[in-house]
């Protein structure tokens, strides 16, 4: 498709905005692929309601009473408090709940409890979500405390190394248990078996004194929503590209089914042995990072197709991944001797669902079991009509001409800055994830709440280290040996600070790639003071961190990805504790503040999402599909209202 005047700018609220993306190559595609993509986009978009109630116990309700609101309120739409409450939906929409999708701190409603209750009266009482025998002011008795006292479920995924981590974080992976009772009932399964992603698709409960797990499976929790993702899996089935993709598909229902963690095992493996379909997707309890002890899966899904032309990037940093490996700066003991099955692709995305919408990834490396990667290797993609999307949306707002120290940064950046940072993603994912391997005896657990943290920070500084490798001219991945450059310009400044413009004023660092890439970039600026490797300036009063000896800071990056491969492959939780609570964590209060007023003057949002395009099918007389067109019209609202209506099930 042409995307010349591609309307990539949705809208903007509060600090977000909503963006779209073009299905670049869709039209390319034959009919089967079509279908199958359209078959699998339905069931990307059928488990949206499980991510809701997997992030706090209270969303579905809130998001229900809200929706009804939006929907049917007869009073003044005018007024500074329902304008409120149709931003704070909207908030709710994008953050799959009342709690940030990065901070992870409950959202402040912004309209007054009275308002609200006003307006929920209002309301018939059949449009609301009430229970059976439960009245309007019964849920408003729920509603009240969670939404407007900000000591109750403030915080969705707490790290506070000195609480307890379960008890204090309101997401509903866990009822009733401790971190000591959950670390101590896993630990036991892990002893037992420890080849399988215990806890990963369960909820785990406390009931008259017994601790038990809640399947997230056909017949247990989550089941009318499974069941309708099953559905469209089953239609996609029919349309597979061939046996391989087929057997991929038929393993996730089968685990869909039972809930069993070894059908997952095998579902895993047998997607990594797909390499020839040109349709792929990921739908399921994938990423642990709403789980402040790594373990619980947040429903995911990605339907996406190759990108042809762009991959021949990627399959060139695949087949020279043992080169990459071989020249590592970690210690040899931690290296693989012989790395198996690393593929890498870059791809379209055609529809995005549960914790991938409406934030994405950039680039998505998988499946995340250590003992697989070592066995049959991963899959890693870089997503290109996202980050092109990004791209795009982000010309002409003055962002760089606010933060670069000077004009040589940003020719820098519109010279080389989007090949780079596509680069970067590429190596993160394909290299980074992939490389190093544990001790013998060490599972992966040892790092606990740090383990997402140490694991970016990992994956960014093979990316890091390597992007300045000559080897990639070489490869013919970069034009010449300076172009690496504009991803350090632009790593370490948004590390050092335009990063801070996600976080409210005097808040930490919570969620783990924003703590690894400060902890990176503040980790290098201190170790090279001594000779000004990084150097904050000032200049009209601003501050700015400039870069002034870039083969310096490659190989500041290479001893810390010596020492974080070291604190992996050894499970070494007292380092990796030490290296992010004094890197990752805490922010100059000055500097944040500045950075926020600098960045307050530009009207720009921190935060972007996407809406999906609509795949409609085109039948013929006799009803039979004979294409499938994306339709790039539809709101941000008026998707998020027709999700509720036609695909919520719980």
């Amino acid at each position: 498709m042409k995307t010349d005047n591609f309307q990539y700018v949705v809208e903007q609220f509060a600090d977000l905005r909503i963006l779209r993306y073009p299905v670049t190559g869709f039209e390319e595609l034959s009919l089967q692929q079509k279908k199958l993509i359209y078959y699998l986009s339905q069931a990307a978009i059928e488990g949206r309601d499980i991510l809701f109630d997997q992030n706090y116990k209270h969303n579905l309700t809130i998001r229900r009473t809200l929706e009804a609101i939006y929907e049917h309120y007869q009073g003044d739409r005018n007024t500074d408090d329902f304008k409120a409450l149709e931003v704070f939906l909207k908030r709710v929409w994008f953050s799959n709940g009342i709690h940030h999708h990065y901070s992870t701190i409950k959202i402040e409603p912004g309209f007054g409890e009275n308002f609200f209750e006003h307006v929920v009266k209002s309301i018939p009482s059949d449009k609301l979500p009430l229970k059976e025998g439960e009245t309007v002011e019964d849920l408003l008795a729920t509603l009240r405390p969670v939404l407007f006292d900000p000591n109750v479920d403030n915080k969705r995924v707490n790290q506070d190394k000195d609480a307890d981590l379960i008890t204090s974080s309101a997401n509903n992976y866990y009822s009733g248990v401790t971190q000591q009772e959950a670390e101590a009932f896993y630990a036991d399964r892990k002893n037992k078996d420890n080849l399988l992603s215990h806890g990963l698709n369960t909820q785990l409960i406390k009931e008259d004194g017994q601790i038990k797990e809640k399947v997230w499976k056909i017949g247990e929790m989550y089941s009318t929503a499974i069941e309708k993702i099953v559905e469209w899996l089953d239609k996609a089935m029919t349309v597979a590209e061939n046996d391989r993709h087929k057997k991929v598909i038929r393993l996730l229902i089968d685990f869909y089914k039972t809930g069993d963690l070894k059908v997952f095992n095998e579902y895993n493996i047998a997607w990594l042995a797909d390499q020839d379909s040109a349709v792929d997707f990921i739908n399921g309890f994938i990423e642990t990072y709403g789980d402040p002890l790594g373990l619980k899966g947040s429903w995911e899904s990605v339907v996406n197709f190759k990108n042809k032309e762009a991959t021949r990037r990627t399959e060139i940093i695949s087949a020279n991944a043992q080169w990459f490996e071989d020249h590592s700066p970690v210690d040899p003991r931690f290296k693989k001797e012989k790395v198996r099955g690393v593929s890498a692709k870059v791809i379209n995305v055609a529809m995005l669902g549960g914790d991938c919408y409406p934030h994405t990834p950039i680039g998505i490396n998988l499946p995340n079991a250590d003992w697989i990667r070592k066995e049959y290797g991963s899959k890693s993609v870089t997503i290109e009509n996202i980050t092109y999307a990004y791209d795009q949306a982000s010309k002409g707002t003055g962002f760089l001409e606010e933060f670069c120290f000077s004009q040589e940064e940003i020719d820098r950046y519109y010279g080389y800055g989007f090949l780079t940072g596509n680069l970067h993603t590429d190596l993160h994912e394909c290299l980074g994830h992939g490389s190093g391997q544990l001790l013998e005896g060490i599972t992966g657990n040892e790092l606990k709440a740090y383990g997402a943290v140490i694991e970016e920070a990992r994956a960014d500084l093979f990316a890091l280290y390597y992007i300045a490798d000559k080897k990639l001219v070489e490869l013919n991945l970069l034009p010449d040996e300076e172009a690496y450059k504009a991803e350090y310009d632009t790593y370490i400044r948004n590390g050092l600070m335009t990063q801070l413009t996600r976080i409210r004023l005097g808040e930490d660092i919570e969620e783990p790639h924003m703590r690894n890439r400060q902890l990176i970039a503040a980790w290098c600026f201190e170790k090279g003071q001594k000779d000004k490797v990084i150097e904050r300036k000032n200049k009209d009063g601003k501050t700015f961190f400039v870069i002034n000896d870039y083969i310096a800071l490659r190989n500041l990056f290479a001893k810390l990805l010596a020492e974080i491969q070291r604190v992996k492959s050894e499970g070494d939780y007292h380092t990796a504790n030490h290296l992010v609570e004094t890197y990752g964590v805490k922010v100059n209060k000055e500097l944040h503040q500045e950075v926020l007023e600098r960045y307050q003057k530009l009207n720009l949002a921190p935060y972007s999402g996407f809406v999906n395009p609509v795949l409609r099918p085109v039948t013929d007389d006799d009803g039979k599909i004979i294409d499938i067109v994306p339709d790039y019209t539809e709101g941000y609202a008026e998707q998020m209202m027709r999700y509720s209506k036609e695909h919520s099930w719980l």
